[in-house]
């Protein structure tokens, strides 16, 4: 099993920046595909980014392209969301997932572990 921990959530001013961290444990002796999903008020959970295992390959949403950068260290077993100019419609809460594949992949679906999610809000 994969637990996954969220953190570097919080209260940010639009325009501003947040590093989100996510801590893998358990069965961490391989590597996962992994991504950022986040849901907001009212809305369903929505795709952010993803990265591959070595972390040589990313994906972003639309609407987070040139803001948001992930990334990841392996040796640390953690994945990282770097978002800057930071919008109020950025606010949700944001989720980490790990999957249990070999590919990158955009839907939620297909990943099989989920962090408790770190609540993001952007104020205007």
């Amino acid at each position: 099993q994969v637990q996954l921990v969220e953190s570097g959530g919080g209260l940010v001013q639009a325009g501003g920046s947040l590093s989100l961290s996510c801590a893998a444990s358990g069965r961490t002796f391989r590597m996962y595909p992994m991504g950022w999903f986040r849901q907001a008020p009212g809305k369903e959970r929505v795709f952010v980014a993803a990265i591959n295992l070595s972390g040589g390959s990313t994906d972003y949403a639309d609407s987070v392209k040139g803001r948001f950068t992930i990334s990841r260290e392996n040796a640390k077993n953690t994945v990282y969301l770097q978002m800057n100019s930071l919008k109020p419609e950025d606010t949700a809460v944001y989720y980490c997932a790990a999957r249990a594949g070999v590919r990158l992949s955009a839907v939620g679906a297909e990943y099989d572990y989920w962090g408790q999610g770190t609540q993001v809000t952007v104020s205007s």
